[in-house]
């Protein structure tokens, strides 16, 4: 099963080996096969029981994905009530950043452990340290309480994410993997859509505590599912590698450094003061220990051969860019819709969320180009689809209709559904199941550490733009004008008082502050075809008997 393929056939045939769900093939050697799953991993056709077993625990991951996913969603919409009975104001954005925080730094980690121990295991204990995250959270009594509890569980969500997109990989062959993987994505993006009106009712007619009491009956009904019918054969004696710690704690204290500089850096403090300086240097020493650390480690936590395969290299710094081009639609375009078009809350929602239908939809119907053209070549139509897109999004017309940015963020879903599933299935594809957990962490660690930068990138965009654009404003103006990002959305959706000619002047600086964060994601995007055209290899390795 180690040994890798790299022939010249088509993807789209070595796919077609997987015969029918289940059916795939024995490993070649007990060591590669560390702990396979058993539901699905005979040779044999699968039994009805087997079948049912499947499905279920498929319902069980589906179940994990949708905690995490319609987590942070509910907090967002509750925030006001939040704040209004614990207070905190200045520090809520942690409720968002400490998570995030603790999802990153420990997926490598999570990765390198379900490799090692099994995806089982992981899952459990991640499952169980996000619901008691959520218990912790229900009963928080402070901001501060609330945030720690927050970081816990974020300590959770960190194995939840990469594990379950294993799993995905493991239960089922390579054919039928785009359908797991497109459903998983289903989930997201229902919980976007979701998440905000549960998190409303929730708050509005009960309590915010509420939004984390209701992860406990959906969290234990997904662990006692895989509990019971999720089968991993035991890891062979001789095959439990020794945990890299000291590698691990050190990749925990480089990325929770740069990560908290880039989060707290020009809002905390200034860019260039000294907790900025100390955080970045303390995160470069930090990183330069734990490279010392890994080379000389027997099984290091994050091993050499992930950026040294052109495939797992390529498709990192490739995800990576989509991690900063996603911040663009993401955090920019509500409030463009709600200043500028002057659409309502509900409706800017809509304009934002309709990428969630075609992002799963293109995704699912992505394994029919990948096996025509494959991996690389299928993601880089949804790259340079995704670029031409959002290099548009500046071209549209001032205060034009709402459809035509829907229209964009509907047709930049379809493009990256195509930019991303076929990337995720063909690593998981070029690995054997020793190495699946932490590759597949790897791409998951580059994407959500490009969301961080890509917050930081287009944020300083946004208020540089807005900068200039108000120091240039007519002098008869100048005065009645606010600063910053923040001030001038609030100013236009609730300062009526500041008359007809300044209201427009700032909705014409928000629209082309946007404009140039849309500009810097169309450019993050490029870069991604860049790597995949140069670093990623037209044919994707598969491994044997996988």
């Amino acid at each position: 099963m180690s040994t890798q393929s790299t022939g010249g056939g088509a993807e789209g045939n070595a796919d077609a080996d997987g015969g029918c769900a289940g059916a795939t093939k024995p490993p070649a050697s007990p060591a590669a096969a560390g702990a396979a799953v058993a539901t699905g991993a005979s040779a044999d056709p699968p039994t009805a029981a087997t079948a049912t077993r499947r499905r279920l625990v498929v319902a069980a991951l589906m179940l994990s994905m949708a905690l995490v996913a319609l987590d942070s969603a509910c907090v967002s919409t509750a925030v006001p009530q939040i704040v209004g009975e614990l207070g905190g104001f200045s520090f809520f954005s942690w409720l968002f950043s400490g998570y995030l925080l603790a999802v990153t730094v420990t997926l490598p980690i999570y990765g390198k452990l379900a490799d090692a121990r099994g995806r089982k295991p992981v899952l459990l204990v991640g499952s169980a340290l996000f619901l008691l995250g959520s218990l912790l959270c229900a009963g928080a009594w402070s901001m501060g309480a609330l945030i720690a509890f927050r970081v816990v569980q974020g300590l959770g969500g960190g194995a939840i994410q990469g594990t379950v997109q294993t799993l995905a990989a493991d239960l089922y062959p390579r054919e039928r993997r785009p359908k797991i993987q497109a459903a998983l994505s289903t989930v997201w993006a229902s919980s976007a859509v979701l998440g905000p009106a549960i998190g409303g009712l929730l708050a509005g007619y009960a309590s915010w505590r509420w939004i984390f009491l209701i992860n406990l009956p959906v969290g234990l009904v997904a662990l006692v599912l895989l509990k019971r019918h999720l089968r991993e054969a035991h890891v062979v004696p001789g095959s439990r590698t020794r945990i890299d710690w000291a590698g691990a704690l050190g990749l925990f204290a480089a990325t929770s450094l740069l990560l908290f500089a880039l989060v707290q850096g020009g809002v905390a403090w200034p860019w260039l003061s000294a907790p900025s300086v100390a955080l970045f240097a303390g995160s470069v020493v930090a990183g330069a220990v734990t490279f010392g650390l890994e080379r000389r480690a027997e099984d290091p936590i994050m091993p050499g051969w992930v950026w040294r395969r052109p495939v797992i290299a390529g498709v990192n710094l490739a995800l990576g860019c989509l991690g900063v081009l996603m911040i663009a639609p993401m955090v920019f375009l509500p409030t463009y819709a709600q200043s500028v078009l002057g659409l309502s809350p509900v409706a800017a929602g809509f304009v934002l969320s309709v990428w969630t239908l075609s992002w799963p939809t293109s995704a699912a119907l992505s394994n029919r180009l990948y096996r025509r053209i494959g991996f690389r070549d299928t993601a880089l139509v949804g790259s340079c689809v995704g670029t031409l897109l959002l290099a548009a999004f500046p071209l549209l017309p001032y205060r034009g209709p709402a459809w035509e940015p829907a229209l964009l963020m509907l047709l930049l879903g379809g493009g990256l559904g195509l930019f991303q599933l076929p990337l995720i299935v063909g690593v998981q594809n070029s690995v054997p199941w020793h190495e699946r957990g932490t590759a597949t962490a790897s791409v998951l660690f580059c994407r959500q550490v490009g969301q961080s930068v890509g917050g930081v990138l287009f944020a300083v965009v946004a208020n540089a733009t807005l900068t200039d654009r108000l120091h240039s404003a007519p002098p008869a103006l100048r005065g009645a004008l606010p600063h910053g990002l923040d001030e001038t959305a609030s100013a236009l959706l609730h300062g009526s008082s500041l008359g007809g000619a300044a209201t427009d002047y700032l909705r014409h600086a928000l629209a082309t502050a946007v404009g140039h964060v849309y500009l810097g994601a169309a450019a993050a995007a490029a870069l991604a075809v860049i790597f995949l055209a140069t670093v990623t290899p037209r044919r994707f390795p598969t491994t044997e008997g996988d």
